[in-house]
């Protein structure tokens, strides 16, 4: 038995909206993950997002803003959502450090009453300017502390999924895999794609689409499932990950980015 986790950058309602979200949902149902996580997602009067894509599914969802999100007057909010096939017990958001010029992030995170017991999922996205490392360092130092100190005790690692817009390399995620420190101190979740992934870099920002093209940036991984160390019994063993929603459809690709995928171990292994 696994628990499945899908994370993805929804790019908010760029390009042709309406034909992403069929090929976005057409993924959901392939997969069925048990967790989302969704970042770029848009709450404004004109639409919800979330809502929209997960109409009629079996899932809970929880949404935290990290910044205010306009057009032609009428005002709403940009954030990141979770959704849940299972009861969403608590859920708690954040704000995350900022470089003081108006982009503002956020993460948010949840305990569900799973079957294996209750799993605390937390999803962020981080800055995006390549110049930024130095913010994204503050900010997995918070998001991290938020993920450990939401973790059941002794229950399922914690999980930790998002757009971190930082290659697996650089100093902000080799805080968070446990490589390096940042100001004294360290802490260590695993990389899914690290652990079980397929061969090759794993790039979730490909100059293979066309939307991610256009900005003239580096081919790089910048889409993350971390989870804690499984418990010794086996408990959140990472079993597979992959890289999905990389296929376009008729010349329509689901997002700007691509998501990543991952399956845990959700019941102990037997003596």
């Amino acid at each position: 038995m696994t628990l499945s986790v899908l994370t993805l950058n929804l790019w908010h309602d760029s390009g042709p909206w309406p034909e992403r979200a069929k090929r976005i949902r057409s993924w959901v149902d392939r997969l069925a993950p048990d967790l989302i996580g969704f970042q770029e997602a848009l709450r404004v009067p004109w639409l919800d997002q979330v809502a929209e894509l997960l109409e009629d599914c079996p899932y809970h969802v929880a949404f935290s803003a990290a910044s205010p999100f306009s057009r032609a007057g009428e005002r709403g909010q940009l954030g990141n959502a979770v959704a849940s096939r299972h009861p969403i017990a608590s859920q708690e958001a954040i704000a995350l450090p900022d470089a003081g010029d108006r982009e503002t992030r956020c993460a948010i995170s949840v305990t569900v009453a799973a079957p294996t017991g209750p799993v605390s999922f937390t999803c962020a996205h981080l800055n995006w300017k390549l110049h930024h490392g130095w913010v994204r360092e503050q900010q997995v130092v918070a998001l991290s502390d938020f993920a450990l100190r939401r973790r059941p005790k002794d229950g399922f690692p914690p999980i930790v999924v998002g757009d971190m817009n930082a290659e697996p390399d650089s100093a902000e995620i080799r805080y968070v895999t446990g490589l390096q420190s940042i100001g004294g101190w360290s802490v260590a979740f695993l990389d899914a794609w690290r652990v079980a992934g397929g061969p090759g870099p794993g790039a979730t920002w490909s100059n293979a689409n066309p939307y991610a093209r256009a900005e003239r940036e580096p081919e790089r991984r910048i889409d993350y499932v971390f989870a804690g160390l499984p418990r010794r019994d086996g408990l959140g063993q990472i079993q597979a990950c992959r890289v999905v929603c990389d296929e376009p459809e008729a010349g329509v690709w689901p997002s700007d980015h691509f998501g990543v995928y991952a399956e845990l171990r959700s019941e102990p292994e037997k003596a």
